[in-house]
């Protein structure tokens, strides 16, 4: 029972404040000031609401405060906001067994961290460790994260000899390419589709492409599946939407539906030699994510979510004359002129959409559940834009 007596979020809050007087400016912001969401759609300061095709970069998978995320949530907070790995837990037990039930069959291990760029460090590590080569092959447009390797500067031994990050070198190789891997290469790692960089969508040939070449030179395969996971496609994951087995899969973004959370899921061969110490995290696997990885997992299948994605996808590809790329609810529509004008002029209409690095291409991430009448409403916006 909360105290009536103690103070409110609003009491906390007051008006006023100026956010870039006291936050590094770092970021390139929308003239948008949000503070409130439900379901596919989130209201302004002044009350304006908008449709939201973005989701918060691919985040809200689930839509803004769904009322069964906000009720699990809630009960975690009343019983235990956090405690860390040092014991178990059995909210972050039923977390770790929904999230490797939902991955491919291969993948039978977790390890959680707090964000996508974590859980790349987390396989990055990982791959290296195991295969003790010193290359990983990359691609040309990938985006895989902000950290450097928080390792260099780490002094103790004990952690740094694991995998330092001065330990071999990256190769960047073009898009669509497979390269090919010599007996020094630990892991090639992916975005099956390319989201930042214009919805860069992978077939199927140059993915099994990659897991043929890495099979071939001892090396690892990773899917960076830090938007493209957990029902978003259409399928599970994209291995599973491909059909191409990975040694190790990340994600974040939408994996706890808005609440901060890595993902590393691990192949079970590789499994079996990792032992305690090889990786640790203070505020991963918490309570409060946890709680809400479970909540997330839920909604996705009870209100059959990786189905709606592919109904999402079609919708958008039958009312969008001109080019669509990737899959189910993580879409770049294609323009021959730049897109930055349109977004501005959507917004002005009610729909916040995503731009990319590519200017021609305008990027959709909703929440899976967002009704069509939205989806069509946005589609004759942009008709009548031209």
């Amino acid at each position: 029972m909360i105290d009536q007596d103690l103070p409110s979020l609003d009491d906390l809050v007051p008006g006023g404040i100026a956010e870039g007087d006291y936050q590094l400016a770092t970021y390139d912001k929308l003239p948008l000031t949000l503070v409130r969401g439900e379901g596919s759609r989130a209201w302004d300061a002044d009350g304006t609401p908008y449709w939201d095709f973005y989701g918060g970069h691919a985040v809200c998978l689930v839509g803004h405060s769904h009322p069964l995320w906000r009720k699990i949530v809630a009960e975690q907070a009343e019983r235990l906001v956090f405690y860390s790995n040092v014991v178990y837990s059995p909210v972050r037990s039923a977390a770790c067994k929904a999230l490797v039930d939902f991955a491919p069959a291969n993948l039978t291990r977790v390890f959680l961290s707090n964000s996508g760029a974590e859980a790349n460090e987390a396989a990055l590590k990982l791959a290296r460790h195991h295969t003790g080569r010193p290359e990983v092959v990359a691609f040309e447009g990938s985006f895989h994260g902000r950290t450097l390797g928080a390792l260099a500067v780490t002094h103790s031994e004990k952690y740094r000899r694991y995998a330092l990050p001065e330990y071999g070198h990256t190769r960047f190789v073009p898009w669509g390419e497979v390269p090919v891997l010599d007996d020094g290469v630990a892991a090639v790692i992916l975005e099956p589709i390319q989201s930042l960089a214009g919805m860069r969508t992978a077939t199927r040939e140059f993915l099994h492409g990659l897991r043929a070449e890495c099979d071939r030179a001892g090396a690892l395969l990773i899917l960076d599946e830090v938007q493209t996971a957990w029902g978003r496609l259409g399928a599970h994951t994209a291995a599973d939407y491909y059909g191409v087995r990975a040694d190790l899969l990340t994600s974040a973004k939408s994996a706890a539906g808005g609440f901060p959370v890595g993902v590393t899921l691990v192949d079970d061969a590789l499994a079996r030699h990792v032992k305690p110490g090889d990786q640790g995290t203070t505020f991963g696997a918490g309570p409060l994510a946890c709680a809400a990885i479970l909540a997330t997992q839920h909604i996705v299948r009870a209100e059959a979510l990786v189905t709606r994605a592919r109904d999402l996808e079609a919708r958008v590809r039958e009312g969008f004359h001109g080019e669509v790329r990737g899959h189910g609810g993580l879409l770049g529509l294609v323009y021959d002129t730049p897109v930055k004008p349109r977004v501005a002029e959507l917004r002005q209409r009610g729909f916040i959409v995503g731009g990319s690095d590519d200017p021609r291409v305008m990027r959709l991430m909703p929440p899976l559940n967002v009704p069509f009448e939205a989806v069509d409403a946005l589609l004759a916006t942009l008709r009548s834009l031209g």
